[in-house]
């Protein structure tokens, strides 16, 4: 029998500003669908530093694995798109301290342009 697919609406992350749901679960996984550094109390981009903003996006996304029932430490991949892959030292630094021990795989994609303006974008897959 095939693994039920369930959508995951997050209240304490930001609203989608597309037709696409914060995560969808199946069998242990759950795919999370990309974060930008918007606040989720007003909706608007922080604009500050790439590393503000890398932080922004990994506390969204925990806000997804949250209200799934998991945790954004049971991450096994991330990917990050970049608009300046100059930044990808700050990123790191970010993840380092997001992830100490036993980080997730991880991809970085240098793009021309994100939603809204943001510098960077974070999606995850996640073990339920």
């Amino acid at each position: 029998m095939a693994a039920e697919r369930v959508v995951i609406v997050a209240p304490d992350a930001p609203a989608a500003i597309g037709p696409y749901s914060h995560a969808v679960a199946c069998g242990e996984l759950l795919f999370c669908s990309g974060q930008i550094p918007l606040d989720p109390a007003s909706g608007e981009l922080i604009s500050v530093s790439v590393a503000a903003q890398t932080q922004r996006c990994l506390d969204n996304l925990a806000a997804v694995c949250d209200a799934a029932g998991s945790s954004l430490s049971r991450a096994l991949r991330l990917t990050i798109y970049l608009v300046e892959m100059a930044s990808f030292p700050e990123v790191n630094a970010v993840c380092e301290q997001a992830f100490p021990v036993d980080p997730p795989a991880r991809v970085s994609v240098g793009v021309a342009a994100l939603p809204r303006g943001a510098l960077v974008e974070i999606d995850a897959i996640v073990a339920l």
